[in-house]
């Protein structure tokens, strides 16, 4: 069978779909995605065919800058997001993807929360569409401006737009139960699948169960990681200062292509990484710091680690509320998250077991979902049958 993974084009829209795409490919089937052509260096590795279409984030948000004069990267508001994801971008992207997907001729599209240029061309085509939840619920203020701006794209395409956000048949849901707002209903015409979601790992590197780590020498070890978008040196650096003045190592990640050199620090108590797999990242580490990426957080909280989270943009305020509210970490508004607070809230977070305990039992959750490849022999028969 052939499947095709529809996206975002940046890495955080991607590396989440991978434990499924991977897990296709495992079962023989034929795996490809749709996106931009500057994900050639992320796809590529991964021997997935990339069906490009469309621009990268850059001009998209070039393009929604000049429509709407804001960011939705740091001003995350339901006008822009929509605007964004299910404007601009399918706009720029929808009509090349359905020339790419018609030649290539998917049984399946799968795509993720927010990307809404997969599901017009399943429409288009007749084809079942699975969609990936990568985190908590998104708040309905903001399904409901999406699903509102893309409705035109799909009427002067002559085709029936979607009443609501997510519009496929299966809604693929990687958040743990202990992670997701309370009381979120699933559409009747929308079948939820739980599925595991896992920290990014190396290609065919073998899946570790991970766990906080207690320090062997009397200094825990943290990773300080701002994903690979967020990693500004003017507000990592001072954090990384701050945390120099307690016990502990620390492991900061680089972004995609930022130097040691870009934080102006001295210390032998901070190692830098550039971009690695989080799985490796997380390997003997007693806590984490971070952004509150999707895929960032589910990872940590996959291992059972728990978090400070320091939301930069986008739906990361999403995350920091729900990693707050259960219990395995702490989480610092814009107005709080000065250098020294972060640095005392890792303390807490260290001096006080309940912050792990409840990172464990979200991690058991976790290994009590669905494995990938589970979830992908189960659609591969609902599809056939």
């Amino acid at each position: 069978m052939r499947f095709l993974f529809s996206m975002t084009p940046a890495f955080g829209h991607f590396l989440p779909l991978l434990p499924l795409a991977r897990a296709f490919r495992r079962q023989g089937h034929d795996v490809a995605v749709v996106s931009a052509a500057g994900m050639s260096p992320l796809v590529a590795p991964e021997g997935f065919e990339l069906l490009p279409a469309g621009p990268m984030p850059d001009v998209l948000f070039a393009e929604v800058g000049r429509k709407l004069g804001i960011n939705p990267a740091t001003e995350p508001t339901p006008e822009a997001v929509a605007e964004f994801f299910a404007g601009v971008r399918v706009d720029l992207s929808a009509d090349e993807a359905l020339a790419q997907a018609k030649r290539w001729q998917p049984d399946l599209i799968v795509n993720e929360m927010v990307d809404f240029v997969g599901p017009l061309v399943a429409v288009s085509l007749g084809v079942p569409l699975a969609t990936l939840a990568f985190g908590p619920a998104v708040p309905a203020e903001f399904t409901d401006a999406l699903t509102a701006v893309v409705r035109s794209r799909y009427e002067e395409r002559g085709l029936s737009a979607p009443e609501r956000t997510p519009s496929g048949r299966w809604l693929l849901d990687t958040c743990p139960p202990g992670l997701q707002f309370p009381d979120v209903a699933v559409p009747p015409s929308v079948e939820r699948i739980a599925l595991r979601p896992e920290p990014h790992q190396a290609l065919d590197a073998p899946t570790t169960s991970g766990g906080a780590t207690p320090p062997a020498d009397g200094r825990p070890r943290v990773l300080v990681s701002f994903g690979t978008v967020f990693a500004d040196p003017a507000v990592v650096g001072p954090l990384l200062g701050a945390l120099t003045d307690l016990d502990v190592d620390v492991l900061a990640t680089l972004g995609l292509d930022g130097k040691p050199q870009d934080y102006q620090l001295d210390s032998d108590r901070v190692e830098f990484s550039p971009f690695v797999p989080l799985a490796q990242l997380l390997e003997n580490v007693t806590a984490v710091i971070s952004h509150g990426g999707a895929g960032t957080t589910l990872g940590t909280l996959a291992r059972g680690i728990p978090m400070v989270v320091v939301p930069q943009g986008a739906d990361q305020f999403i995350q920091a509320d729900r990693v707050a509210a259960s219990g395995a970490g702490l989480a610092l508004a814009p107005g709080q998250a000065e250098p020294a607070a972060i640095a005392a809230a890792l303390r807490r977070l260290l001096d006080e077991p309940t912050f792990t305990a409840e990172a464990r039992r979200i991690s058991a959750e976790v290994a009590a979902m669905p494995s990938p490849d589970e979830v992908a022999e189960r659609l591969r028969a609902e599809v056939t049958g």
